[in-house]
């Protein structure tokens, strides 16, 4: 796919930069390695403790599966979507009868890196056309998007473009937004950048199909070096797109707006890893994958709340990372912004990989708040 016409400009007074160093390998060292570490303080290290964050779990936290990662709420809310593991099933959840059902087990296919839900409740796939268990990285890196109709024994259809890392799905409308870095497309994107594309999804006799495609951001369009990847439309109105920053100054949660290409740095925290994953419903605020308690990268890290007003306000939600060798990772918030559903996650594995599901009670969290119950650093 060609999005190298029509660039926007943005940070009008700023200059072009363009990055001097390769994009690619920054980001696949912060989520293939899992355990970068930087120097710095911390403003609010908890205790080390000893064993499984899973074994000592408040009462607002229950664990819901014992396997699977990145998971997805359903527009309903009654069920969740997970990935078996990296490279592996579409796997869904019915939260009232705990059945597991699996997605794509009726045909042949190389596993999956992403499954998000569309607001008509088929699932937009990424995944590779090859796989070489030797060079993991490669393969994640070269994902093509896909979409699943879990109505039908039918294998997905697929939509002609590749996605780097995790697209962003609309929760409300047929739209999506991906990411794509140099090394997918060579021959059209300069080393070491990266470019964020959106479009509509239609569907013509039954088949999907993208349809007004246009570029959102170019990372060269930038007033600092960073390998971008989408992660949320900001709700209600979705006119912003939220987005990693990967690289610049730790890693950054930024927002680009869809009418005035305008970007925002909502995290501003230098030498701080914070990416953002999981936006409230009101769009006030996203979660985030933040190592502000301990400055260990993104291995150690844990779920904290971040403002989205610009006063860069966060509120810590979980601890596993005062767990040695655990970490919390990959939350979502319901739309009733009721739960979040997260994973568990070991500090030596590839970001993103999981080691079961969990559900976050937010009401639950607000009482014992309340009542002194949890910390509140």
């Amino acid at each position: 796919m060609n999005l190298s016409g029509n660039r926007l400009r943005v940070f009008r007074s700023g200059r072009r930069c363009r990055p001097a160093w390769s994009g690619l390998p920054v980001i696949l060292g912060l989520l293939l390695a899992g355990n970068v570490t930087s120097s710095g303080g911390s403003e609010s290290a908890g205790p080390v403790r000893s064993g499984s964050p899973a074994d000592d779990l408040p009462p607002h936290i229950r664990q819901l599966t014992w396997f699977g990662e990145r998971a997805d709420w359903s527009p309903d809310g009654k069920r969740i979507l997970f990935l078996s593991k990296t490279f592996g099933d579409a796997m869904e959840l019915d939260l009232e009868t705990g059945r597991i059902r699996n997605l794509t087990a009726h045909y042949p296919h190389h596993g999956y890196t992403r499954a998000l839900y569309l607001a008509n409740g088929d699932i937009l796939l990424s995944g590779p056309e090859t796989f070489d268990p030797r060079r993991p990285g490669e393969a994640r890196v070269q994902c093509w998007l896909y979409v699943l109709n879990p109505r039908v024994e039918a294998p997905p259809v697929p939509l002609g473009t590749k996605c780097s890392e995790g697209p962003a799905v609309s929760r409300r409308r047929l739209h999506l937004a991906w990411t794509h870095v140099a090394a997918q497309y060579p021959d059209e994107m300069p080393p070491g950048t990266s470019r964020i594309g959106e479009a509509d999804l239609v569907y013509e006799g039954g088949r999907p199909r993208l349809v007004n495609r246009r570029l959102v951001l170019d990372s060269r369009d930038l007033p600092f070096r960073c390998t971008l990847e989408t992660q949320n439309f900001r709700p209600p109105d979705e006119k912003e797109l939220i987005f990693s920053a990967y690289g610049y100054q730790g890693t950054e949660v930024c927002g680009v707006n869809l009418e005035t290409g305008a970007v925002t740095n909502y995290s501003h925290a230098p030498d701080q890893y914070d990416e953002p994953e999981g936006i409230y419903p009101d769009g006030r605020a996203t979660l985030v994958e933040c190592d502000r308690q301990n400055r260990r990268g993104p291995g150690a890290v844990d779920l904290w709340r971040l403002e989205l007003d610009g006063s860069g306000r966060y509120e810590r939600l979980t601890f596993f990372s005062d767990y040695p060798g655990y970490k919390a990772s990959n939350p979502v918030v319901r739309d009733d912004g009721r739960f979040i559903a997260f994973q568990l996650a070991r500090s030596k594995d590839a970001a993103g990989v999981g080691h079961g599901i969990f559900l976050f009670d937010l009401r639950g969290w607000a009482a014992a708040r309340a009542a002194g119950g949890v910390s509140t650093p």
